[in-house]
């Protein structure tokens, strides 16, 4: 575990050395002169697959925006939500239950979302597996990325719950760690979403299908800090939505799995909060 822990270090400090030494432009030069924001990621991936997909994109925002954009994660979910709570991100790309917890703690205010989808969780069992529905996972053990993983966690378990006595809950700190944790064997199940089932390297997803699929929810937004203000906010949010608008912008959308941003509003995750979730609570 501790190679592959410096395995990623080594990897991302390649990444950001790679991009570093890209031309820098006119306009980029003035951008650079302008103190950077953080935009911190959900770790829902390994950070090395995080950094290779969001900084290029980050670039060109910032390129678009004239402010600079400066990639962040965390090794884990909780490790994350500790950083939302301390307020440590400018910027942040966060999962729909997190947004509803750290608007009303923290005042992160949404500024756009991914367009024309909706966020589903998923359970994922072996390729051979003849567990073909879900009350079959009553009393198993079952892999989850973290307990306030919305989708991944929080709504599987939930549905679970109606059907089936859920056995114990394994968190396994990411997304793609519950993948490889079921393909692997060491579970029957495991809880995701469509987007990141979609992103998994094939090797993974090739011995995994999907056992079942949620409803769709508001998914997840870019919000930020109370303390970006409104001209800042005007000018990521144009320069996210016009990534859609050109081929160059499309490429750096792909990664992500998604077709483009829009605007978002406080009152689109409305249709999390009617749930009630209360994990988060102090």
């Amino acid at each position: 575990m501790k190679a592959e822990k410096q395995g990623v270090h080594w990897g991302l400090a390649l990444v950001l050395s790679v991009l570093c030494a890209l031309p820098v432009s006119a306009d980029e030069q003035s951008t650079a002169a302008v103190t950077p924001l953080t935009l911190g990621v959900v770790p829902q991936q390994s950070s090395l697959k995080l950094a290779k997909a969001w900084m290029p994109l980050l670039q060109e925002v910032s390129r678009r925006s004239g402010i600079p954009l400066v990639f962040a994660t965390a090794p884990d979910i909780p490790t994350y939500e500790k950083r939302l709570h301390e307020g440590a991100y400018d910027l942040a790309y966060m999962n729909p239950y997190h947004y509803t917890v750290f608007h009303d703690t923290n005042g992160y205010e949404a500024l756009a979302k991914a367009k024309d989808v909706q966020i589903h969780g998923i359970y994922v069992v072996r390729r051979a597996s003849t567990i073909t529905d879900l009350a079959q996972l009553a009393g198993l053990e079952l892999a989850y990325p973290a307990p306030a993983a919305f989708a991944a966690s929080v709504v599987t378990q939930a549905n679970l719950a109606k059907v089936a006595t859920p056995g114990k809950q394994a968190y396994v700190l990411s997304h793609d760690a519950v993948y490889r944790a079921v393909a692997s064997g060491r579970y029957e199940a495991g809880g995701g979403i469509l987007r990141t089932f979609s992103a998994v390297e094939p090797s993974v997803r090739d011995q995994l299908k999907i056992l079942w699929t949620s409803p769709g929810y508001t998914p997840h937004p870019i919000a930020t800090h109370p303390n970006i203000d409104g001209d800042k906010r005007h000018r990521l949010r144009r320069a996210l939505i016009s990534l859609a608008q050109d081929p160059a912008g499309q490429a750096l959308l792909e990664p992500l799995k998604i077709s483009g941003f829009e605007e978002a509003n406080d009152a689109d995750w409305d249709d999390v909060r009617d749930l009630h979730i209360h994990r988060l609570d102090p």
